[in-house]
């Protein structure tokens, strides 16, 4: 694996971990797609720093769980200014 890679991956975790930040999130601050986001994460970092990987794991799994309630609120947040 190329050095650039592994440390990609080592700051994304991080930045997911510090910042309790998605995939969606993370992608964004680093240029890349969600897909490497998530392969970066879940298998490349695996291998370099597993302690790391199960950390960054549990706050996607987390996010994963909870995201169906953020999507109910940014919906009621788009139509609650039409109500009024």
């Amino acid at each position: 694996m190329k050095p650039y890679i592994e440390e990609r991956a080592i700051e994304a975790a991080k930045f997911i971990i510090n910042s309790n930040a998605t995939v969606r999130e993370t992608a964004k601050k680093f240029g890349i797609s969600k897909s490497t986001v998530h392969k970066d994460v879940t298998e490349r970092l695996e291998k370099i720093n597993p302690k790391l990987a199960m950390e960054a794991r549990k706050v996607l799994e987390l996010n994963k769980a909870e995201r169906h309630l953020r999507g109910g609120l940014a919906t009621k947040e788009k139509y609650s200014g039409l109500m009024k």
